[in-house]
C-alpha cells in the first residue's frame, strides 16, 4: 500500500528528460480522492519502517550511496520533509546539510566545491537542504552574486549571457552523471508551494511567538521575485532532469501529502537497487559454527566456576 502507484502517481510527479518544464501546469495541492491526512500519516509510519530495513541493507551491501536534494521557495516544507521523513533512518548512517549563502572561503573555490566535500560515502545516505542548484537559481535570479564567484573572463553583468546559464547546466548535468556512474542514486525534489500558500505560513509564522525565527524581512524581499523564481526553476529543471538523476515536482500546499510522496518515490527508488546483505561463503559459515562453539564453551566454563564457587562456600560455612 505504501508504494501503491494508485495512491501516489509517482511517474506523473517525475520530470521527463527532453520535457518542457511549465510549473502552472503542475499542481500544488493534492486533489485526490484516495488520500485523507490521517491515513497518509499512518502510511508515512509504515513507510519510514521500510525505508529503515532498507537503509540497513543500504549499509551493508557497501556498493551504492545516496543524494537526496531538497529544492523549493521559501515555507514550501523542506525542514519539515526532511525531519519527519528521515526520523526513521538510522543518524549514524545519514547526513543533512543545509547550505546558505556561501562565505569568502567557499567563494574561493569552484561552487561545487563546497558540495561535493558533503557528497555521501559508500553506504550513506547525504541529503543536501537546497544545494548546488542554488547556483543556478538565487544566482540567475540575482547575477550580481556571479561577479563575487571572480570567474576569469566575468567581470560585468553584461558578460553574464544564456550561453553562461547553459554552460552552467551542462557543468551540473555532467558532476552528476560522475556521480551516478560511481554508484550514487540521487534524487531531487522541487517542493511546489503556490504563492497564496507561502503567504498563509508566512503569516503563521509571523503570529506565532514559537515560529517567529523562522520569518525574516528577506523572505519578504524574495518574495517579490517569485515570477523570476518560478521561471528560473523551470530553467533549470529542464535541463537537468535526467535518467539517472531525475526530478520531481511535489505538490506541497499540503505537507501531509508531500510527505508521503518523497517518502514512496525514496522507497521505490530504493527497491531496484537490488540491496543485499553480503554473502556468506562456505568457509565463513564454517569459522562462525567454531565461533560460536568458542563462545558457548566461554559460557560453559563460566557457569563450571560459578558452581565450583559455591560449592567451595558451602563446604566452608559447614565447617
Amino acid at each position: 500500500m505504501f508504494s501503491d502507484e494508485k495512491i501516489i502517481q509517482i511517474d506523473a510527479l517525475r520530470v521527463k528528460p527532453g520535457s518542457q518544464l511549465k510549473l502552472a501546469d503542475h499542481k500544488t495541492r493534492y486533489v485526490g480522492k484516495a488520500l485523507n491526512k490521517k491515513d497518509a500519516e499512518m502510511m508515512l509510519e509504515i513507510g519510514r519502517k521500510h525505508l529503515a530495513e532498507i537503509q540497513d541493507k543500504l549499509y551493508a551491501h557497501n556498493e551504492y550511496s545516496v543524494l537526496i536534494i531538497f529544492q523549493a521557495m521559501d515555507a514550501a516544507g523542506k525542514d519539515g520533509a526532511v525531519k519527519h521523513i528521515m526520523s526513521g533512518f538510522n543518524p549514524l548512517g545519514v547526513k543533512v546539510y543545509s547550505f546558505k549563502a556561501p562565505n569568502a572561503h567557499e567563494l574561493d573555490h569552484d561552487y561545487f566545491w563546497r558540495h561535493s566535500v558533503a557528497l555521501p560515502a559508500r553506504g550513506e545516505i547525504a541529503i543536501h537542504n537546497r544545494s548546488h542548484y542554488e547556483n543556478v537559481l538565487v544566482t540567475k535570479v540575482h547575477p550580481e552574486f556571479i561577479l563575487k564567484e571572480n570567474i576569469p573572463g566575468y567581470e560585468s553583468l553584461e558578460d553574464i549571457d544564456q550561453d553562461f546559464w547553459e554552460a552552467r547546466y551542462k557543468q551540473i548535468r555532467r558532476f552528476e552523471k560522475n556521480r551516478a556512474q560511481n554508484g550514487t542514486l540521487i534524487l531531487k525534489f522541487f517542493l511546489n508551494v503556490s504563492k497564496d500558500e507561502q503567504k498563509k505560513r508566512f503569516l503563521e509564522r509571523i503570529d506565532d511567538p514559537s515560529k517567529n525565527w523562522k520569518f525574516s524581512g528577506a523572505d519578504l524581499k524574495e518574495r517579490g521575485y517569485w515570477d523570476d523564481y518560478q521561471k528560473a526553476y523551470e530553467d533549470a529543471i529542464t535541463a537537468t532532469s535526467t535518467k539517472y538523476a531525475p526530478w520531481y515536482i511535489i505538490p506541497a500546499d499540503n505537507k501531509w501529502f508531500a510527505r508521503l510522496a518523497i517518502a514512496s518515490i525514496i522507497y521505490r527508488a530504493f527497491n531496484k537497487l537490488d540491496l543485499h546483505y553480503p554473502t556468506v561463503t562456505e568457509a565463513q559459515k564454517a569459522d562462525l559454527q567454531k565461533a560460536k562453539v568458542q563462545l558457548l564453551a566461554e559460557e560453559d566454563a563460566s557457569k563450571g566456576k560459578k558452581s565450583n564457587r559455591k560449592t567451595t562456600k558451602s563446604k566452608t560455612k559447614k565447617k
